[in-house]
């Protein structure tokens, strides 16, 4: 397991230096304007960068339709063009006003942008909380994606289906950065798996070769000794 946090421009200027984290889920932005990409993006990101620390993204929607949805996936992807992460790029669903249009529809919409960050070469995940994954969700979209789940004043997650990372807190504080920040735990070994399939800005890792053998047979004495060489 891995502990991290998400930030955005909400935790101000981070002292990157002091942050002493497993992984960070930065927010790239929100809405379908690349003028609403966050403040502390590239900030957060360098600052992630300069010190080894995984990381993935997220992007905060006010898609009401599956077309504004992947309009929303397209800034995205210009916000975070030329970047790598080691962690997956996140829908984060979770505004009434689209919630109160129902599961289909919800789920329409993030199957949107989830399609479109999937093409571009990401892998792609969905955020919100426990009750709006299991209520606004279908569960072949949440079995599909990866998923964020986030489920507060709970000493484990009883989230009904398959998840990646558990949003335990949103009141953490940890040096570096002012204020309460969201805690993370992390199941799967997101970098591993990014770079294997070539993903998220990565070239896919190249097939290692078999290693060659050869069979042996010598006679001695009378005797016969038979066996293989592996090559070094």
């Amino acid at each position: 397991m891995m502990n991290g946090i998400d930030v955005s421009e909400h935790q101000g200027t981070i002292d990157w230096a002091k942050v002493n984290t497993d992984f960070v889920i930065i927010r790239s932005g929100y809405g379908r304007e690349i003028s609403q990409k966050d403040k502390f993006f590239e900030a957060n990101y360098s600052g992630c960068k300069d010190r080894k620390i995984p990381c993935g993204t997220y992007w905060y929607s006010y898609a009401v339709t599956p077309e504004e949805a992947a309009k929303e996936a397209q800034i995205c992807l210009e916000a975070i063009k030329g970047k790598k992460f080691e962690f997956p790029v996140y829908f984060d669903i979770e505004e009434p006003k689209t919630l109160a249009l129902g599961m289909a529809k919800c789920s329409a919409i993030a199957e949107s942008f989830l399609n479109v960050i999937e093409k571009a070469g990401f892998w792609a995940g969905i955020y919100s909380s426990k009750y709006t994954l299991e209520n606004y969700i279908t569960e072949q979209i949440r079995s599909r994606y990866a998923v964020w789940v986030a489920h507060y004043d709970v000493t484990k997650t009883n989230y009904s289906g398959k998840f990646g990372i558990w949003q335990r807190s949103n009141t953490g504080n940890i040096p570096g950065i002012a204020g309460n920040v969201d805690l993370n735990n992390c199941y799967v070994d997101y970098p591993s798996e990014v770079k294997t399939a070539g993903l998220n800005g990565y070239s896919k890792s190249p097939a290692t070769p078999p290693k060659r053998t050869k069979k042996f047979t010598i006679v001695e004495d009378g005797v016969k000794w038979s066996g293989t060489l592996t090559e070094e």
